[in-house]
């Protein structure tokens, strides 16, 4: 989807982190065969959607820089994903990915960039080209990286908490992320109770 054929409504988006959010987290996936949507996910970005929210995978992909996979690869797989999103009711609507890591194999892609998570930059790109208000606007990850750039991106945060903090739903403590949730569903019920 184009920006120019983005829904009525879209000022704000939920930004998705992909590995652990949305699909398993394989550790530097790499195939199309390795995809497998996590539970209850498309129903979950479909009543996002019908909530209003603009959906938009912000994703750090080094695999790209340490040479696992083309750039045309990883946007083989991306479409893969959104296709099994589509055959069960979800549509994103706009894929952000940084193929850049500072320590990559490939000279092309090895640097430090505005983009890699926890800089703020796809966030950025997005709201700019997707007419976005990032104050409304909500960031999904598994991890710090994540957090951290939607706090600098002016975005309201929540951390799935299974990978770097125990999984506790609720109201954060200082330093957290502003909502702390089990899986997407849990992230998606707290938005959507608090922000629609």
């Amino acid at each position: 989807m184009s920006p120019d054929d983005r829904p009525v409504g879209f000022g704000r988006a939920v930004f998705l982190d992909r590995d652990g959010v949305l699909i398993e987290d394989v550790h530097h996936l790499t195939s199309v065969e390795q995809l497998r949507l996590l539970p209850h996910v498309p129903e979950t970005l479909a009543r996002l959607h019908r909530a209003g929210w603009g959906l938009i995978i912000a994703t750090n992909q080094s695999v790209v820089a340490r040479g696992l996979i083309t750039e045309e690869r990883l946007r083989e797989i991306h479409h893969a994903l959104e296709s099994a999103l589509r055959v069960r009711g979800a549509e994103i609507d706009a894929i952000y990915y940084c193929p850049h890591h500072p320590e990559g194999t490939l000279p092309a892609y090895r640097r430090v960039c505005e983009c890699r998570k926890p800089n703020p930059g796809m966030l950025i790109r997005a709201a700019d080209e997707w007419h976005l208000d990032l104050g409304a606007s909500v960031i999904v990850g598994d991890a710090a990286s994540d957090i951290e750039a939607g706090r600098r991106a002016g975005c309201r945060t929540v951390l799935i908490g299974a990978s770097e903090a125990p999984a506790r739903p609720g109201p954060p403590s200082a330093g957290d992320a502003d909502y702390v949730a089990a899986n997407l569903e849990d992230a998606a019920r707290w938005i959507v109770a608090h922000f629609s």
